[in-house]
């Protein structure tokens, strides 16, 4: 469908102070908050109704896999063989995979959709002459709103008064930015790119030009380097399964057996390369560890967060907001001669803007109020905000029949603006470097009637303390393996007091590593590497920062809350947009913070850790558990002549044991005390170990049965024993190969030991009343069967397991190292 593009040179119908008394709003007042109400119940949220697949649909899909095909194929030779019972097992195991697997991700979908409600965009809006932040859901037309760079448009508006560059790729392809200034029309979806304006809300949800809606992101879901792995190992699986059948196959042939007779088994050794359960335990594991973070103050908006939080080794924060309180105060005022305090404070207020929420301004407005200063009644005529191109704030205002210019910036800005020489200049740094070692920021206030040359009114100093708990935190950080690094806009003084506050080492000059970027990169790699923090940074320089870590070999984290951090937020592995970022931060962001400071970053790092263990045990179990179910069928078929097992026993057991896998979503874990790694070859092959000596037990543990219970024949008690022999063997092990060290050291999860205990009863109650081709057992030779199992594997495979685990896992850190 062609999107219509709103036309760009023609002038709107009304002005914007014409809509404001159309509907019947004032530009310094708003809407009072009753009629806000009264229109949000009339015309319904700004937003869009999403359109959601019907949930039928998305049952139907669960018979359309390669899992599902394979027991689909299994019914229909069962049926053509007359296996009449194993055809309807089959089909009642590939409705229960069905349904349980819908009703999981029926669940983790719910949560996912909670997570993305508290995704939203923020509005600020004018209502009984008050400034305030609502949900953009929550805006009806006639509000007053404010918007400045980084802000997603979050509905139709119309410019009261401002300048701004606006991007509406999204909406028109084009990819210009275009200058919108007094009564321009701006479209729900545009981005705002540079400067800030007051605006009036024409219309909402349905109603805009475009019918876009307000939802800030949309939950991405990148390929993940686990599905890589797993990919990768599943390839693996199924060549080695497909070589085992295939020598089943000739032998089964050479001996004469029908091809019909074999093809079922085949399928059903195949079918346990298959991970039919893991995205269903993928996708719980990460909607349940998403909904516990957003508890703790993170919000996930890419599920690669979560991945790349568990191998991060280093983070990039943002002093403030992050590692400090973000509650910029005056300190101090220092007047310059022959103006006083109140003066400075003064015109410092008339450059702020109450409406941006920008700490600079509300540090200002709050002095004043604070020393009760009398405020004049003054007009903005146009007002400035801060830029890293421009380093200041500039407004025009009106008061008692004067018109003044009143800036405030950096000092060496201001400085210049206002016609200090070098030598004036240099004093007041000297000054502001005082300060600095202190860990105070120095601002200059400037002010003139408009026409005059600015002149200097005074410094004021500005002081945002650390958090009582940030160098506590830093210090949990580098214990868990990751290396903090302060970036900070602050001078090289302020800096390094703040760093030296919190425990942080070296700090030097962004300039520096761009310098060093121009003529060695290699070098430029080795100085970001080295030092805790950079100073003087501008937002690009982050971008800069994290490319150079990544050169060498670091898994970054990003902190970043403005429009301009967007790109390093995207560069970076783990982009976090702390409380308060812009919209724009936030979208390019995959976690954003709902409150501050480090410890709910932390908490990212622990649950990603705790996935990565579960996802790892699955794959460590599902490589084991492959080995010995396939390794079992072809070599009890070559070694006795006869299969040891049925197809409907290798179809329940995969079902058993994949499902009971499920409940590792929930298994109690202990996050690893330092970077993980995807280097998993060494535990993969710990793994196989354990694999191999599963088989030769069981197939140890067949012969003894073979010889002292009278195993014969296909049919009877020599299938129902193999059943036995594989399902106490994966029951066992997976005690064993949720723990990397000694199985006693930690205790299972309530819903893992429950879905053991069901697939143990399970499989006892099959072997003590027969099923189908698999005729009773008694008690004593299943509790046999049970205890020998449990001995071996929890027992010399546990001590195998935990001395190789130790030699893999220090392996892997060292190969891990190598490669970077």
């Amino acid at each position: 469908m062609t999107i219509p593009v709103p036309p760009q040179e023609a002038p709107p119908p009304a002005t914007a102070m014409q809509k404001l008394a159309a509907l019947h709003s004032r530009a310094d007042v708003g809407l009072m908050q009753e009629e806000a109400a009264t229109r949000l119940r009339r015309d319904g949220p700004n937003e869009i109704p999403e359109k959601k697949r019907h949930p039928l649909f998305s049952f139907i899909k669960k018979f359309w896999n390669l899992s599902a095909w394979m027991i689909e194929l299994i019914a229909v030779l069962s049926f053509v063989i007359h296996k009449s019972l194993d055809m309807w097992i089959a089909l009642v195991l590939l409705v229960v995979n069905a349904i349980l697997g819908f009703a999981q991700e029926q669940r983790a979908s719910a949560a996912v959709a909670a997570l993305r409600s508290q995704l939203q965009v923020m509005a600020r809006v004018l209502r009984d002459g008050v400034w305030k932040t609502v949900s953009a859901r929550e805006l009806v037309t006639g509000d007053v709103i404010r918007i400045r760079a980084g802000d997603f448009v979050p509905a139709d508006l119309q410019v009261i008064e401002g300048t701004l560059q606006v991007d509406q790729s999204a909406l028109t392809g084009e990819s210009h930015e275009v200058e919108k200034r007094t009564d321009a029309a701006l479209h729900s979806g545009s981005v705002v790119r540079q400067g800030e304006a007051t605006a009036v809300v024409v219309a909402t949800g349905i109603k805009t030009w475009f019918g876009r809606t307000t939802q800030l992101v949309e939950t991405a879901h990148p390929q993940l380097h686990v599905e890589k792995v797993i990919a990768r190992v599943v390839r693996w699986l199924v060549i080695l399964v497909s070589l085992l059948v295939s020598v089943t196959l000739v032998a089964a042939l050479f001996e004469g057996l029908p091809l019909l007779r074999i093809l079922p088994v085949a399928l059903a050794i195949l079918m346990n390369a298959v991970p039919v359960a893991l995205p269903v335990m993928f996708t719980v594991s990460m909607a349940l560890g998403s909904l516990e973070l957003t508890r703790q103050g993170v919000l996930i908006t890419q599920l690669s967060a979560v991945e790349d939080a568990a191998t991060m080794d280093v983070l990039c924060a943002d002093k403030t907001g992050t590692l400090t309180r973000n509650q910029l105060t005056v300190a101090q005022v220092l007047p310059q001669p022959g103006v006083t305090e109140a003066e400075v404070l003064q015109a410092g207020q008339w450059a702020s803007n109450e409406a941006n929420n920008d700490p600079i301004d509300l540090a200002f407005l709050h002095a004043g109020a604070q020393r009760a200063l009398p405020r004049p009644v003054a007009r903005v005529l146009s007002f400035s905000p801060f830029s890293a191109a421009t380093r200041r704030t500039e407004a025009v205002i009106e008061t008692e029949g004067r018109q003044l210019r009143c800036v405030k910036g950096a000092l060496r800005t201001v400085g210049e603006a206002a016609g200090l020489d070098e030598a004036a200049l240099a004093q007041l740094e000297l000054q502001a470097d005082r300060e600095a070692t202190q860990g105070r920021r120095t601002l200059a206030v400037a002010c003139a009637p408009v026409g005059d040359a600015l002149k200097l009114t005074g410094l004021v100093t500005l002081y945002d303390p650390p958090r009582p708990d940030s160098r506590q935190l830093i210090g949990r950080l580098v214990a868990l393996g990751i290396r903090v690094k302060m970036l900070t806009g602050d001078a090289l003084p302020v800096a390094s007091e703040v760093a030296r506050q919190l425990g942080l080492g070296q700090i030097v000059r962004a300039p520096e590593l761009r310098a060093l970027q121009r003529e060695a990169a290699v070098q430029a790699n080795a100085l970001a590497e080295s030092v805790d923090g950079f100073a003087e940074v501008f937002p690009e320089d982050k971008f800069l920062v994290v490319q150079n870590l990544q050169a060498a070999g670091h898994i970054v984290g990003m902190t970043g809350d403005g429009v301009n951090d967007a790109p390093a937020l995207r560069q970076a592995e783990v982009g976090i947009a702390v409380r308060g970022a812009t919209d724009v931060a936030k979208g390019a962001a995959s976690a954003v913070l709902t409150t501050e400071g480090l410890s709910n970053i932390i908490a990212l790092v622990l649950t990603g850790r705790a996935i990565y263990q579960r996802v790892l045990t699955w794959i460590l179990y599902k490589v084991g558990q492959t080995l010995l179910k396939a390794g079992f069928v072809v070599a009890s078929f070559l070694f006795f002549g006869k299969f040891a097992i049925s197809l409907l026993g290798i179809v329940l057991l995969v079902f058993m044991n994949d499902f009971m896998m499920i409940s590792l979503a929930t298994d109690h874990v202990r996050p690893s005390e330092k970077p993980e790694t995807w280097n998993i070859g060494p535990q993969i092959r710990v793994a196989a170990v354990l694999g191999v000596l599963m088989l030769v037990e069981a197939l140890g543990l067949l012969a003894f049965g073979w010889t002292h219970f009278g195993l014969v024949g296909e049919r009877g008690p020599l299938l129902t024993y193999g059943f036995e022999i594989l399902g106490a063997f994966a029951l066992f092990s997976v005690f064993s190969l949720r723990e990397r060290g000694a199985f006693w050291n930690s205790r299972p999860s309530a819903v893992l030991l429950v879905a053991v205990l069901f697939d143990a009863v399970l499989a006892a109650g099959v072997g003590l009343t027969g099923l189908a081709e698999m005729e009773p057992l008694s008690p004593g030779d299943i509790a046999f069967i049970f205890a020998v199992a449990a001995l071996f594997t929890l027992g010399p495979n546990d001590w195998v397991k935990a001395h190789l685990m130790a030699r893999a896992l220090s392996s892997g850190s060292a190969d891990a190292r190598h490669d970077s």
